[in-house]
């Protein structure tokens, strides 16, 4: 595939993530390790937007450690620091394998990525070919709504709108989230989609729903929609991404004591928020 040539649609993939990753499960892997298994390339070069946290040293220095050892070419782009970029945005931007956006304010993070152009060279990149990836606001911005707490409740929020849907996060972590968007959903004011639990990832090629994984036993999703006024709820099972890791974290038991830590830390971890 040339620079510029667009791939066909079903071949373009987003992987959106209700939480988890490097930035909430430090001890395991396994979603991280499933982005850079998305891309087409053994040595991917993969590009962190850490924009909704407000590029907080935290979050870069969390995505440091999980992929700066890993078989890929990791680097990271700040909007708060874009003298420091010595090659064009675009350049920048559309040479990647893979763009992992992080959490934070939903809100901010789009109302920057427009000021700055950066929507439309993310839309360009994914036309491109490149894996668009995220976690919380960083997974609710490719669909066309979400629910977010930029500024303080549960509110729904307009997307980038490549995905068709609308997508809610922390459905077990914060279950404020769920009767918002459930309301939403139910009164037409954002179309019918799917709410996660923290480490469920959602895989689509184009527009179409392939995959769902996750990182944690017992992590769940589902998918609503309203028909005439009546809300429609299907449960989703995911796959639970490389079974025999848990054994390597020490067991069932050690690892959902590491996920209480991790609830218990909530409010406090960088990049929650959405």
């Amino acid at each position: 595939m040339s620079f510029g040539e667009l791939v066909p649609l079903e071949e373009r993939i987003i992987f959106a993530m209700g939480g988890g990753g490097f930035t909430m499960e430090p001890a395991n892997p396994l979603l991280d390790d499933f982005v850079l298994s998305l891309a087409a390339t053994t040595v991917p070069r993969i590009l962190f937007l850490p924009t909704a946290s407000g590029d907080t040293t935290a979050q870069i220095n969390a995505f440091r450690n999980r992929f700066g050892a890993r078989a890929c070419n990791a680097q990271q782009l700040s909007l708060f620091h874009l003298r420091d970029l010595r090659r064009p945005l675009a350049e920048v931007v559309l040479e990647q394998d893979i763009i992992y956006v992080g959490g934070g304010s939903m809100r901010n993070l789009l109302a920057l990525w427009h000021a700055h152009g950066l929507d439309r060279l993310l839309l360009e990149a994914w036309r491109e070919g490149t894996v668009l990836a995220g976690l919380s606001a960083g997974a609710m911005c490719w669909f066309q709504a979400g629910i977010s707490r930029s500024s303080g409740p549960p509110q729904p929020i307009d997307g980038l709108g490549l995905l068709e849907g609308s997508l809610s996060v922390h459905a077990d972590g914060e279950p404020e989230r769920l009767p918002v968007w459930l309301a939403a959903v139910r009164d037409g004011a954002i179309p019918g989609g799917w709410a996660l639990d923290d480490g469920v990832g959602l895989l689509f090629g184009g527009v179409s729903l392939e995959r769902v994984v996750s990182s944690r036993p017992g992590a769940g999703a589902q998918r609503v929609d309203a028909i005439a006024g009546e809300l429609v709820r299907h449960r989703l099972e995911p796959e639970l991404l490389g079974s025999r890791a848990w054994d390597s974290l020490g067991g069932f038991d050690e690892a959902v004591q590491e996920l209480r830590h991790v609830h218990r830390m909530r409010g406090r971890v960088p990049g929650r928020g959405g």
